[in-house]
Order: structure tokens, then sequence, then C-alpha cells
């Protein structure tokens, strides 16, 4: 007998050796997933972050895991942000937009909204990389009505190197936009080294201001600060350099990280017609950032050009008085 008729006790047979496989492009197009939709831009999507990426960052980064209240002031950004926060397990809700109204003739283009409110709430938004590091940042705003529904964004144009130099007393430009994204009104604040005190207010050179224009190019109202001894004072003036307003704030601003100010805005003859008032933000937030939240009254049937020029009153504002160093708190 021959050996090629028996196997070994044991061993397994012998398969034979596949089919050689060809190549064929078109299967292997069929085989690759489709590529992933290309994504947009959305400026919206840089103001906020969701828990799941503040969870993220506290696991990551060990000042914060050693600092409860940064994580504390991340989700209050994401609340703020947010119109909110949900309960456990629930989705967080959606951004309100107030709705937009039709034209008014003799109105600024898309400022038909301050029409219908006599009410603003400027919510300024946290910047982390700030928050962390203390490297200023360029502002940023979301203007909402009394409701909470967003009504504007406004965001800092201002030179990188100007901002660390220079921190509160820099010159800039708000670029405010409403919710199509279209600029609608625009502030400017120019740069002026000698001046701030209110002392030092008696001559224009000295004077901060910011000058406001709606659409951009047309100028509508300026915000001037006033020479006084004690209290801060502004004029509130039209587009012809009229004085129309007259705002006045506290003699004494002691801890105005913790306490709410407020600076009223009165007529010429010194009847208060509302307010600008500094609100407080939040503990944590007050703590690690100089991001600060203000809420503006004024009446109904006010110009809707002087209700835009006390908006900007408050940029002006709160880079005079709240928007300090962060190391410094």
């Amino acid at each position: 007998m021959s050996a090629s008729k028996y196997t070994v006790m044991g061993e397994p047979e012998q398969q034979p050796p596949p089919a050689a496989m060809t190549y064929n492009p078109q299967m292997q197009q069929q085989q690759q997933p489709p590529p992933p939709p290309a994504m947009t831009y959305n400026p919206q999507m840089q103001q906020n972050m969701s828990g799941v990426d503040a969870a993220m960052m506290m696991q990551t980064n060990p000042q914060m895991q050693h600092n409860p209240m940064m994580g504390m002031m991340m989700m209050q950004q994401q609340q703020q942000m947010m119109g909110g926060g949900g309960g456990p397990g629930q989705p967080p809700p959606q951004q309100q937009w107030m709705a937009a109204p039709g034209t008014i003739p003799g109105c600024p283009p898309g400022l038909e909204y301050l029409t219908q409110i006599d009410q603003i709430l400027v919510h300024q938004v946290v910047e982390l990389l700030e928050a962390f590091t203390g490297f200023e940042t360029a502002n940023r705003y979301v203007i909402k009505n009394s409701m909470g529904q967003q009504v504007y964004y406004a965001h800092e144009e201002s030179d990188a190197c100007v901002r660390q130099c220079c921190a509160n007393a820099r010159g800039f430009i708000m670029h405010i936009t409403d919710n199509m994204n279209q600029e609608v009104m625009r502030v400017e604040r120019q740069f002026k080294c000698c001046a701030g005190g209110n002392c030092c207010a008696a001559c224009e050179a000295c004077q901060m201001d910011v000058r406001v224009e709606a659409p951009p190019g047309t100028h509508i109202g300026t915000v001037r600060q006033d020479c006084s001894l004690l209290a801060p004072k502004y004029n509130v003036m039209d587009a012809n350099d009229d004085t129309v307003l007259l705002i006045e704030g506290p003699v004494c601003m002691l801890c105005p990280q913790f306490c709410e100010v407020e600076f009223q805005v009165q007529s010429k003859d010194g009847q208060q017609l509302g307010y600008i008032k500094k609100q407080v933000a939040g503990l944590a937030q007050e703590m690690y950032t100089n991001a600060d939240n203000f809420g503006i009254t004024f009446p109904m049937d006010l110009s809707v050009a002087v209700k835009a020029t006390l908006l900007g009153a408050v940029f002006l504002i709160d880079f005079m008085y709240f928007e300090q160093k962060q190391n410094n708190r």
C-alpha cells in the first residue's frame, strides 16, 4: 500500500487554497462608507459649551478638579446661553428668539425690536480661555428682552495686544447683529490715555465716550462722560450732540462684583425715567471672570435712537467700572 491513501491520526485534513480574488475598483467604491456631511460655520455655536463638554473638561483639567467653582461657572454659562437648564435627564431648552417686527417708517433698519420693549437684559458671555488663563479676550454679549428672548448679539472688535496692555481703557468697536446675523448697530470707543476719572472729564480730550451708529455709518447718538467730583455722570446726546438724557451713578461703589449697582437714567430736569443696573451674575462667575450682567429700563415711548444710545452706554459703563483684570479679583 502506498502512504498517500492514509492520513495520520489527530492531524486535520488540509483544505484547498482559496480562489484568487481579482481587483474590482467598483466594488471598492461601494464598500467605502459615505463621507460625513460637510459642517457649516455657525457663529452662535461658538457662544455656548454643552454640559458634556463641561464634564469632560472637568475630568481632564486638574485645575478644575481642585476647584469645583470653575465647574459651577461653566454650568452657569451653559444655562445663561441656553435660557436656563433642564431637569435631570431632560435636554436643555432651546434658545428663544424674539419675533422680528415689520418695517417701521423712520426707524433705522433692524431697530424695530426696540419699539416694542421698555426693558433690555445684557448678558456678557463667560470666556473660558480668559477664566482659566487670565488672557484678556474680546467681549461678547447676548441682548434679550424681559421675557428672556434674544434680540441682539454683540461682539467686540479690538487688537489682542491692546487688550493685554490697555485692559479696560482700550478702544473698541462693538458690532451688534440681529437674529439674522445682520449688523444693525455699531458702538465705537476711542482710546484716551488721560481719561477715566470723574474729575479728569473737564475737557473733551479727557472725556470717555462712545459713538453709536445705526445702521453702521449713520451717527444717531453719543454717550459722553461729564465732569463730577464724586458720582459718575454721563450725557446722552442725539445726532446733533444735543443732550437729551442724563445718567448718574452712585457716589460709592463698594464691592461692585457682589452688589447691584444702579445708574439712574434722568431727564434734563433731573426726573428719573429708568436705570442701568449692574446685576449680580453668581458667585463663581463674579469671582473668576469679569463677565457682567446688566438690566436697562426706559419709557416705552422713548425714541428708538435714544434707546439704542442707552444700550451703547452699557458698554461704556461696563468697561469703565466692571471690566477689571481678572487677576486683580
